[in-house]
Formats: structure tokens, C-alpha cells, sequence
């Protein structure tokens, strides 16, 4: 594995650059960067908030997810927080690596740790009632999963430039199957069958003929976290660490925050012309999507970078996002169950107890969409509380 900086010198003092001791603004980050926990934790609470919105059904555009090409709010933020396990990913490795752990007690523990995250999305697809007839085998915690396991092993076992390699192979490879390879029984892509047509894909006719249909998103066709498309979705993480990895790097803190800046421009740019000819699609996960997405997590994580790390400010503006991102699996893993039990609890009138707490809040809002927001916001608020006790306690799931 291509060598990158040391957490300590050999006598365990601050490395030095150019002969002398680095200054702060050149020293290699050795501490746990807070910008990652507050980006983290932002893109968490944002996550509870677009699978909370009220009744569901008066959902603001932009936090409800595109129907198909498109790209929202909503659609954004699941690549960010595979692309912050990705980041995460660079600290935690070479972290155990200066701690003199072996790659392959590196491995087993990151294993384990997938199988107990896929474990915790099957139980969240079977809350309450865990029917194993129609229980969904993917979701958002086995995709996290997957690609953190992938991610480990690429980055113990890889050179920084064999995986910019391996994304580019990723992106590159997964819009020939798209575009150019027939689908069985249906026909080519943009020639007999319409391109990225919802039924007629690659990915669906993958996940159906593997995955039974009961055990699909919604009993369906397709599964959004499918088999196929989890692979472009490791690239999103993949390009968390090769983020990790520059912000490893000896250079000035400044110059670090600049890459980013310059990354997000790049990226941008490149989905966005993409495209025209591969569109955004969050349910595929096309090509293009992940490097916009991968633009817009470089933006978001730029100005964080910048305020919090390098000039060190907003540190009580900042607090409830911290909270929420050294536990944000934690966080998203309480606003699941409850939300499933909200809106498995029927009262005597035969709504649920969801829709009954939301009944105040659509009487008291002018319009049901800013009431749907209103509650997602209260729900938010509700999952901060036992994560704060939690935080206050220095209890945190790392699985």
C-alpha cells in the first residue's frame, strides 16, 4: 500500500516538513477532525428529516426524492454519508496501522462490523412485525455496510493511485452496462428499449431475478439499494477516501481546504456535463450522479473544513451537529424504529398515531406542506434528545 503520513514520527513528536518543526497551519491532521463529525451530523438530521415529512404526502419537492432522472435535496444526502464513511475510513486505518494492528485483524473487524449493520437494516425492514415472507433484504444499512467493507479493503490493499484507477474502472464500466448491454429478454438500451427505462435496466432485471419479489423495495420490480447498483455506490464512497487520503497529506491546512474547493468545482462540472448523456439517477445510481454528488459533498464539506479546522470558529454553533455525527448511526437507527412504530400503531379511529400527531400541525399551518415539514423538524428534534443523553453519557455505536 502506497505509504501515506504517520499519525507520529518514530519518537512520537509532531513530524516536521522541510527541516523544521510544522507549524499549525502545515501540520498533518493527527486529531479527529470536527468538521467530519459536524458534516456527518448535518447530513444525518437531514436524512431523518426526508424520511419523516408529515403525513408523506405533502412533501416539499425538494425534500422528496426524484420519481426518476433528477436530482434533490433528498437525493444527496445518502451519497454524502457513504461519501463520509469513505473519510472516515482514511483516519480510522491508519489510525489502527500506527497502533501496530495487523491488516488482517484490520479485515475481521471491519467485517464483523458489516454484518452487524446489514443485521440492523434487516431488523429495521422487519419492525414490528418481521414477517421473513416479505422481509426486504436490502436497504440504506446494508448498502452503508457493503461499501464500508469495500472501502476497507480497498484501502489497505491498494496504492492511492490504483483506487483513482478503480473509481474511474467503476464509473467508466458501470455506463457501458447501462448504455451498451442488452437486457435479457428485453433488449438494448436506446435502441429496442428506452434508455434508463424503470423497468427495462439492467440493475431491476438483476435485483428480480436474484432477489425474490417479496423481498424487494415495496414488494416491487427493483430495490433503490439493489445488487448492481451498490457498486457505483461504492464509488461514492471511494471518493470519501480519496478525500481522507488529501486531507492526510503534509500540506498547509489552507492549501488542504483549497483541494477541496477545487475537487467540488471539478466534480460538479463533470456530472453535470455527464449528464447529458448518463442523467442523474439516484434510484440507478448512475455514473453521473456520484460524481455530483460527490461535488456537492466536497462543497458542503469545504466551508466546514475552513470555519471549524482550520480558523476555528463556530464551535457552540456547531455542538448539536457534533452530537449527532460522533453517533449518527445511532441517530438514524432510533428515527427508523420509531418512525416504523409511529406508523404501526393504530388507534380506535383506525388512523395511525403518525398521522394523529400530525392532525394538530396540519390545522395550525397554513399549508400542509409546511406542516409536513414542521413535524419532520419536532421529529428530528425528538431522536436529538436520546443521542444527547447518550453523548453526555460517552456511550457511542461503533459497530
Amino acid at each position: 500500500m502506497q505509504r501515506r503520513p504517520s499519525i507520529r514520527g518514530s519518537q512520537g513528536k509532531p513530524e516536521e516538513t522541510a527541516g523544521h518543526t510544522s507549524s499549525p497551519d502545515t501540520k498533518i491532521v493527527t486529531q479527529r477532525l470536527q468538521s467530519l463529525d459536524v458534516l456527518r451530523g448535518s447530513t444525518v438530521a437531514v436524512m431523518i428529516l426526508v424520511n419523516t415529512s408529515g403525513d408523506g404526502a405533502h412533501t416539499y419537492p425538494l425534500l422528496a426524492h426524484s420519481p426518476w432522472n433528477g436530482c434533490t435535496l433528498a437525493d444527496v444526502v445518502f451519497p454524502c454519508f457513504l461519501f463520509m464513511v469513505g473519510v472516515s475510513c482514511v483516519f480510522s486505518i491508519d489510525g489502527k496501522l500506527a497502533r501496530g494492528e495487523g491488516k488482517t485483524l484490520i479485515v475481521a473487524s471491519a467485517a464483523r462490523r458489516a454484518a452487524i449493520l446489514f443485521a440492523f437494516g434487516l431488523a429495521i425492514n422487519g419492525f414490528p412485525m418481521f414477517s421473513l415472507h416479505t422481509l426486504r433484504v436490502m436497504g440504506v444499512l446494508q448498502r452503508i455496510a457493503l461499501c464500508y467493507l469495500a472501502a476497507t479493503l480497498v484501502l489497505l490493499f491498494s496504492k492511492t493511485r490504483t483506487i483513482s484507477v478503480l473509481l474511474l474502472a467503476i464509473l467508466i464500466g458501470y455506463w457501458i452496462l447501462l448504455r451498451w448491454v442488452p437486457v435479457p429478454g428485453m433488449g438494448t438500451p436506446g435502441n429496442t428499449i428506452p434508455f434508463l427505462d424503470p423497468h427495462a435496466n439492467l440493475p431491476a432485471w438483476l435485483d428480480r431475478n436474484v432477489i425474490p419479489a417479496n423481498h424487494l423495495y415495496h414488494l416491487g420490480y427493483y430495490d433503490p439499494e439493489g445488487i448492481l447498483s451498490t457498486v457505483p455506490a461504492i464509488g461514492s464512497t471511494l471518493l470519501g477516501v480519496l478525500t481522507g487520503v488529501w486531507l492526510r497529506t503534509p500540506r498547509s491546512l489552507s492549501g488542504r481546504a483549497r483541494g477541496l474547493l477545487l475537487a467540488s468545482c471539478v466534480c460538479l462540472a463533470s456530472g453535470l456535463i455527464w449528464s447529458h448523456w448518463f442523467p442523474l439517477n439516484k434510484r440507478l445510481w448512475t455514473s453521473s450522479f456520484v460524481v455530483w454528488t460527490g461535488g456537492t459533498s466536497l462543497l458542503a464539506l469545504w466551508p466546514i473544513f475552513w470555519l471549524v479546522d482550520v480558523r476555528h470558529r463556530m464551535r457552540r454553533a456547531i455542538a448539536p451537529a457534533i452530537v449527532f455525527g460522533k453517533n449518527a448511526l445511532a441517530a438514524y437507527i432510533f428515527s427508523e424504529f420509531l418512525a416504523a412504530l409511529l406508523g404501526s400503531i393504530k388507534l380506535r379511529s383506525g388512523t395511525s398515531l403518525q398521522h394523529w400527531l400530525f392532525h394538530p400541525l396540519a390545522a395550525a399551518f397554513p399549508s400542509l406542506q409546511l406542516a409536513a415539514v414542521a413535524y419532520a423538524g419536532l421529529f428530528v428534534a425528538l431522536c436529538f434528545v436520546p443521542i444527547w443523553a447518550l453523548h453526555r453519557l460517552n456511550i457511542f455505536l461503533k459497530v
